[in-house]
């Protein structure tokens, strides 16, 4: 399916358009600022654009008013339909939020119940029960998402309310053409609803994608042939982050190990679940990682690993943002998108990953692993990666079979020999030496400063110069090959 091979790019339209944080009740084209974003969402690599909340909604979109309104601080349903349209045109897939879970206290169904109370044909739309209160002091008690009172949590056992959700979606796929769903608070959804889901927007699409937010627990409650193709891998998340932060490698690489690893035991093979460094929930990556410099080795984690990677709008140049400065810090207004060093290394990544069926589909193995280092393999019949982070500022040596001797760099398409005894294809990413001694007989790699040694080979280093006057040496990103890449981040 097109989501396996997908770099996603999400938006938190409210935020980056500017939207009052209070829902005003004024019209206000601010949605048609995404059109100024797409040459640069297309120079990232990515290739899927996810939209949060933009239905009307009483103020953070999670609280929806109305599934058929576009929320009037972004705009009206032509220029929803015009930014679409133009995300297409540009090769760009698109998929919205679905908050089917709960809506706003201005759910016009719900704003019935207050009126009506007992007479109102929407009461069982809800939890609801006249015997109690809450504290709007509506005149009766209803359920709400995880107690928060401002949501109130949809009777998702009545038919008629499953209805109206599924002719909305019909309506988003029919004039919008949208590619998929993300499913909010994919985790409260009944097995039930999940299946009928898939079953009707595979009916509207065949290749309609669902993508479930989950939390924790066993990922496969929500993931499979008929339930949501994708879950949000927050397991994984953590580890991105807290492995460099606490010098633990073996936090993610266990991690990696117990969701994809070749034991039979292990949960996830051959299912892509969307990995990511930061969303509109959690602080920015830039914001949480003790030294900035591990930011693009977390990126190259991030690109190696099993999953499909999504990019936060402004993430990708580094910006800063704490949960504890409120929802404005994590989802900001920004006028026009910015390109650094960082954005242009993630950039490549995003066309390594393209052009890499391993990195995509490729089975996981932990090849070396200690506190600071990392070292995975990425494998398929003709193709293995292997990603290599060192997250200390010394560098490292590691011995290991490298089981190959050629190489072809990514970006110029030459090819390089490295002259040792074995068949196939090595490969790089980022700044790596190479030394290839002929006195040694096994293949050597130090990370961040690399050092390959191969049997037969004379040493070479980064850069066109030759040592031993047979060989010479460039930054090789991954590409396809016969046997063997190795990324070095």
């Amino acid at each position: 399916m097109w989501f396996d091979e997908s770099v996603v790019y999400q938006i938190y339209p409210l935020g980056l358009c500017g939207a009052p944080r209070e829902h005003d009740g004024n019209l206000a084209h601010r949605i048609l600022r995404i059109l100024d974003w797409i040459p640069h969402i297309q120079s990232t690599g990515a290739d899927t654009v996810l939209l949060n909340p933009l239905w009307e909604s009483d103020r953070h979109g999670y609280d929806t008013r109305d599934y058929n309104a576009v929320d009037c601080r972004l705009g009206t349903w032509e220029d929803l339909r015009r930014v679409c349209q133009a995300l297409h045109a540009a090769g760009l897939r698109v998929m919205l939020d679905g908050v089917f879970n709960h809506v706003g206290r201005g759910f016009w169904a719900f704003r019935d119940v207050q009126e009506k109370k007992w007479d109102s044909p929407y009461r069982d739309w809800f939890h609801l029960s006249f015997d109690g209160d809450t504290g709007y002091h509506d005149g009766f008690w209803y359920e709400a998402w995880e107690g928060h009172y401002e949501l109130v949590k949809l009777n998702l056992q009545n038919p008629a309310v499953v209805q109206h959700q599924l002719d909305a979606i019909s309506r988003w796929v029919r004039e919008l053409d949208i590619d998929g769903l993300r499913l909010d608070v994919a985790y409260c959804l009944p097995d039930w609803y999940l299946r009928q889901l898939r079953s009707f927007t595979s009916r509207l699409k065949p290749d309609f994608v669902l993508l479930g937010e989950t939390l924790h627990g066993d990922y496969n409650q929500w993931m499979g042939p008929e339930l949501c193709h994708s879950v949000t891998n927050y397991e994984c998340y953590k580890g991105l982050w807290s492995s460099f932060n606490s010098r633990n490698m073996f936090e993610i690489g266990h991690s990696l190990a117990r969701q994809f690893g070749p034991e039979p035991w292990t949960l996830y093979k051959g299912k892509h679940l969307l990995s990511f460094l930061d969303n509109h929930d959690v602080e920015r990556i830039a914001s949480i990682l003790h030294e900035s410099r591990h930011l693009p080795l977390a990126y190259g984690l991030l690109f190696g690993m099993p999953g499909v990677p999504a990019l936060y709008y402004g993430s990708e140049w580094g910006i800063q943002g704490r949960k504890a400065d409120g929802d404005n810090a994590l989802r900001p207004a920004l006028d026009q998108p910015e390109w650094n060093d960082l954005t242009g290394w993630i950039a490549c990544l995003a066309q390594a990953r393209r052009k890499s069926p391993a990195l995509c589909y490729g089975s996981y193995r932990n090849v070396h692993l200690t506190n600071r280092q990392i070292i995975f393999e990425r494998a398929l019949p003709e193709e293995r990666v292997l990603v290599a982070v060192n997250a200390d500022s010394a560098p490292y040596t590691v011995h290991f079979d490298a089981g190959a001797g050629r190489a072809e760099d990514l970006i110029t398409g030459a090819p390089h020999d490295f002259g040792g005894g074995s068949h196939g294809c090595i490969k790089f990413l980022l700044d790596v030496r190479v030394s290839l001694r002929d006195q040694q007989r096994d293949a050597e790699l130090r990370i961040a400063h690399a050092v390959l040694r191969c049997t037969g080979c004379h040493e070479v280093a980064v850069g066109q110069a030759a040592f031993g006057g047979e060989h010479s040496f460039r930054i090789i990103l991954i590409h396809n090959s016969f046997l063997h890449k190795i990324h070095s981040v």
